[in-house]
């Protein structure tokens, strides 16, 4: 059997570089309800890797496919499936990807969202148009851009009249009411769960930054933040918003699974910003203050820096995490309580 990757997808628009995809697993996101998943579960729909077509692999109801594909549609109706997010989220975009599907691909779709309390809402919610019906192709990706600053709980993929979809990324934001959380408690205010997320990088050649600040441990060597191999004077670094501005208690770095690869060094430097732009923060972080002086890592082991090693600047919005030369890191933990 031969294995075929999905192509690279051309032309990423910044929404689907400068936010995470809400649509994770690992963030709890999941399918919790679909019309007709015959051929292929809605569940694959959400795996994070990139689509695969495996040449001659069948199972009990025909050709396996990685994705989600309903039966062909005998009657009036359409197929949809609902997604419930990990938490309440402010969508900026989507890409809707048929990547390996071509005959059976779905030839339009359209999504909304709701507010609801429940595993799968209620008959009766209302749902609201996020992307109104858009013609597909097959084995391609389409990515659509929102307007909207709700934070939204559930999704409802519809596909017209049926067919496949490989993989729905969904890209955005947490939305973290701040207000309900205790003040006075230690929280990781880079996790993507708190809404802490990647702004700009050196290079991201083997593992994107936003892996930083996910869930849990890495789960393997590509589940962290890896930089090509540096040829050339000078470092790498990546740039970090926090959810909530904060003062930071203490610092976790993890080099799980990175052995011959692990940076070698690192160093962190942070400031309150208050003005300027996304795109301006690197050339702001040239003038920000040390947070963690520079400090030697170690292969596959988890480094715990108390607030007695850190520098006190204070309130904080934004770091820059240095890794000297280059490598990879797995996590990254910013434990501090947020302030006003």
């Amino acid at each position: 059997m031969e294995i075929i990757p999905s192509k690279t997808p051309e032309n990423i628009p910044e929404f689907a570089i400068r936010y995470i995809d809400l649509g994770h697993p690992r963030l709890g996101t999941k399918a919790v309800f679909t019309t007709d998943d015959w051929f292929a579960p809605v569940e694959r729909m959400l795996k994070p890797e990139p689509a695969v077509f495996i040449t001659d692999k069948y199972d009990d109801n025909g050709k396996w496919m990685d994705g989600w594909e309903s039966r062909r549609k005998r009657f009036a109706g359409y197929d949809y499936s609902i997604v419930k997010l990990g938490f309440s989220s402010i969508i900026k975009g989507f890409n809707l990807d048929t990547s390996h599907f071509t005959g059976n691909f779905a030839p339009a779709a359209s999504i909304e969202a709701c507010i609801s309390n429940d595993e799968v809402p209620a008959d009766d919610i209302e749902w609201v148009s996020l992307v109104k019906t858009k013609d597909l192709e097959g084995d391609s990706h389409h990515f659509v851009e929102v307007n909207s600053d709700v934070a939204w709980t559930h999704l409802r993929l519809n596909i017209y009249p049926d067919g496949g979809l490989a993989r729905l990324r969904i890209y955005g934001m947490p939305s973290i009411d701040w207000s309900k959380r205790d003040k006075s408690e230690l929280v990781d205010l880079a996790a993507t769960v708190n809404g802490g997320r990647a702004i700009a990088w050196s290079d991201a050649h083997f593992g994107v930054p936003d892996n930083l600040l996910a869930p849990g441990r890495g789960v393997n060597m590509g589940d962290g933040w890896e930089t090509a191999r540096r040829r050339v004077p000078g470092f790498d670094w990546c740039i970090i918003a926090l959810g909530h501005k904060g003062e930071i208690e203490e610092i976790e770095i993890d080099t799980a699974h990175f052995k011959g690869n692990y940076a070698y060094k690192c160093s962190i430097h942070a400031a309150n910003v208050s003005f300027g732009t996304d795109d301006t923060l690197p050339s702001q972080a040239i003038f920000w203050d040390e947070l963690l002086p520079e400090t030697e890592l170690d292969m596959d082991q988890i480094f715990t820096f108390a607030k007695d090693k850190l520098n006190d600047l204070g309130p904080i919005t934004h770091i820059r995490l240095n890794i000297f030369p280059d490598g990879g890191i797995s996590r990254l933990r910013l434990r501090g309580k947020p302030t006003e």
